[in-house]
């Protein structure tokens, strides 16, 4: 299988390049957002495990996110891979889920993380806040906030694949297609080590 984290900060474009990889590549597109999104709305055991703590306010445990993770694999017997849009967001997550994989008899084969500046990133939210509708697409500080969170939560995730010699940083400044044709030579190119 052809796993792949697909990894950046807020607006570095990690979800217009997950939908080009999925058409690409044929994988299973497993965003940690739409997952809580089905679970909730379907009032599923998961879902309402979830719903306890976010009505408490409170971040739900990776547990619950790693057994949704399960289901979403395991409904997908014959996916050819999966990229990971928005998960593992911290170490723990990360080897959750290489557990979880291990156990399905897989591995996660190459972190993708999308380089974007700070300036740059507060430039494309805010740039996407006057048409997403979202209040916290809109607050500069706001932004500069979540990246910072990233920054010091999130980032040690690529180091964390960087250490099993799996991680790759691209560019994510350009356009779209000349992006996305960096990411694929990176995915390819894994491609072809794993037919050796």
């Amino acid at each position: 299988m052809l796993n792949i984290v697909l990894f950046g900060p807020p607006g570095s474009g990690k979800g217009t390049q997950a939908k080009k990889i999925v058409e690409k590549f044929d994988l299973l597109h497993v965003s940690t957002g739409d997952m809580f999104r089905y679970h909730l709305k379907h009032e599923t055991q998961l879902g309402q495990q979830a719903k306890s703590y976010i009505d408490k306010g409170e971040l739900v445990p990776d547990e619950i996110t790693i057994n949704m993770l399960k289901v979403k694999v395991l409904e997908n017997p014959k996916a050819k891979g999966i990229i990971f849009d928005g998960f593992p967001r911290t170490v723990a997550q990360a080897e959750a889920l290489d557990q979880l994989l291990n156990e399905l008899d897989t591995t996660i084969a190459q972190l993708v993380e999308l380089v974007v500046s700070e300036e740059e990133i507060v430039n494309r939210i805010l740039e996407r806040g006057k048409t997403s509708g979202r209040v916290d697409d809109q607050n500069k500080a706001t932004i500069s906030k979540r990246y910072q969170i990233y920054k010091e939560s999130t980032s040690p995730v690529g180091e964390f694949y960087a250490k099993q010699g799996k991680a790759v940083r691209i560019e994510g400044i350009g356009s779209i297609d000349e992006i996305f044709e960096n990411v694929s030579l990176s995915i390819e190119n894994i491609l072809e080590e794993q037919e050796v």
